[in-house]
């Protein structure tokens, strides 16, 4: 009797671990997961039962990611819950984007503080599907039980569309791959030196004129001369830009669309030369780089350009940030300009890093009178800041220590981490990365290792609200190419905004192999050097 009963509880114990570890395959990296016990096996027939339409919505998007698991897309209805199905409730004592994922003999529940949170839960279950035993008819879930929230308010990612366009289809895919990693923010980079890349109604030459460049240099930026010579651009409409706001929205995820000024302005200078120093001419670029003509910072119809711009953007986009840019804007062509010169003589500035502190905050408060915040790079701080502006720190990490330390929010994305046009692996050439930007790899490893508490103390860590990669996309010319610098490296900045505190690397790594099946059967095309031991 003894040896049965010992028998029993090995038998328990091993089926508890097994429980464990086959859920614990989740990325982010939850903030417990623990076994239960008891099976579930989701088949085509199991419904998925939501408590209210929202739900509806977050089950559907779930059911069709699911059919890629299954074979199959589940029902979904608007039910209250039941033994035998997938449950998805709400349950108010939780916080906004704190789920509970339980899976037992009964069958499967899911409750957050709210549907977005919900949505979290589907996500993760998305993943435990993936990684789960096929039997007959159907997938077999092991019991858990996962209680999960965020670390960061802010998980980002960036893409670039104006050295390169991409399709409606791609942004929205570019946003499953966010949804996937539970990112809640979709930066979207809209103009440029190299390209406008969004239909403004009262501007219809934008449309016309700054989407295209007449050709695109082929090959290293520093060192080819040679080019393509052929037109290049286009433009998303505004119903474009409304459809993919949707669908982002559907996904629970904000989108931020950027503004670029005052430099990185070619694109609307050559439609527009005289909001320029010079009054041109201009051409749309058709390198990559940093120019120096600007905006004027100096003429009225600067500002009013800016303003009937954004008005129109406000329209589009309902989420509370714009972001303004602020980066890499050369002071030449305003130290030359009398306009400009008369602005600082006038304004009471001391030079041309008070004008665009001058010029950003005018900016600013405009949006603020209409009930918007700004986000900008870090070369914002130059020339001092107000206190409502939230800092990106890109130039590494000092800008947003510096930010933080002043007492102004801070998104921490340094290029030594998280920009992933950065090539992927220590040496490109021998493991034949396509061609891409060269300062310095940023391995899988290496966007994992970010801290972006770094240097500050847990005052200062307050205003530290989050972190984000960007994909800039000059040598980026395909959405294939999208996927293969973004994936596998958003999952490991995911870790870091969803799961900080709670970092393995090593156990990382191990999920990340078993996550790599789900991307196989959702046809992502992620890049391989990790999965084949390559750093």
């Amino acid at each position: 009797m003894k040896r049965i009963l010992l028998f029993i509880v090995a038998v328990v114990c091993a089926t508890a671990l097994y429980a464990a570890d086959y859920a614990n395959v989740i990325v982010p990296r939850p903030l417990s997961c623990q076994a239960v016990a008891g099976e579930f096996v989701v088949t085509p027939k199991v419904v998925v039962r939501a408590e209210n339409e929202a739900l509806v919505a977050a089950g559907t998007i779930f059911a069709q990611n699911l059919s890629a698991v299954l074979d199959a897309t589940l029902a979904v209805k608007k039910l209250s819950p039941k033994s035998g199905a997938i449950n998805l409730q709400l349950d108010k004592t939780l916080l906004t984007e704190e789920y509970k994922l339980k899976i037992a003999a009964d069958g499967v529940w899911i409750a957050g503080g709210s549907e977005r949170a919900v949505f979290y839960g589907l996500q993760s279950l998305l993943q435990i599907a993936a990684a789960a035993d096929e039997v007959k008819g159907g997938v077999k879930l092991c019991g858990v039980e996962i209680a999960d929230k965020p670390h960061f308010e802010y998980r980002g990612g960036m893409l670039d569309v104006c050295r390169h366009i991409f399709t409606v289809e791609d942004v929205k895919r570019y946003i499953d791959i966010l949804a996937l990693h539970k990112i809640n923010k979709f930066h979207w980079h809209l103009t440029e030196d190299q390209g406008w890349r969004i239909e403004i109604k009262r501007y219809p030459e934008l449309s016309e004129v700054g989407a295209y460049r007449n050709q695109t240099i082929v090959g290293r930026n520093r060192t080819s001369k040679t080019y393509d010579n052929t037109r290049y651009g286009g433009i998303f409409t505004q119903d474009q830009v409304r459809e993919i706001v949707a669908y982002a929205a559907d996904r629970y995820i904000d989108v931020i669309p950027e503004i670029e000024m005052p430099g990185h302005a070619i694109a609307a200078l050559t439609t527009y030369p005289e909001l320029g120093c010079t009054g041109g001419p201009y051409e749309v670029w058709t390198r990559w780089g940093i120019s120096k003509d600007i905006y004027c910072a100096g003429k009225e119809s600067t500002f009013e350009f800016i303003e009937n711009v954004l008005s129109e953007v406000l329209e589009l986009f309902p989420y509370k940030y714009i972001h303004i840019g602020g980066d890499e804007a050369p002071r030449d062509a305003w130290k030359k300009c009398p306009l400009c010169q008369k602005r600082i003589k006038e304004e009471g500035l001391k030079n041309e890093h008070q004008l665009q502190s001058y010029f950003m905050e005018r900016v600013e408060r405009w949006l603020a009178e209409r009930g918007r915040s700004i986000i900008g790079w870090d070369e914002i701080l130059q020339g001092g800041i107000s206190k409502s502006a939230t800092v990106m720190s890109w130039r590494g990490s000092k800008g947003g220590i510096a930010a933080a330390k002043l007492g102004n929010n801070v998104i921490m994305t340094p290029n030594t981490h998280c920009y992933i046009d950065y090539y992927q692996t220590s040496d490109h050439k021998a493991n034949g990365e396509p061609l891409g930007n060269g300062r310095f790899p940023v391995t899988l490893r290496k966007t994992y290792e970010l801290d972006p508490y770094a240097e500050l103390n847990a005052e200062q860590q307050k205003f530290i609200k989050g972190v984000q990669v960007n994909l800039w996309t000059e040598y980026i010319a395909t959405f294939d190419h999208v996927q293969h610098m973004l994936l596998p490296r958003i999952a490991a900045l995911a870790e870091t905004g969803w799961s900080y505190g709670n970092k393995d690397y090593d156990d990382f790594a191990r999920r990340m192999h078993i996550l790599r099946k789900l991307y196989d059967k959702q046809g992502f095309v992620y890049a391989p050097y990790f999965f084949n031991g390559i750093e």
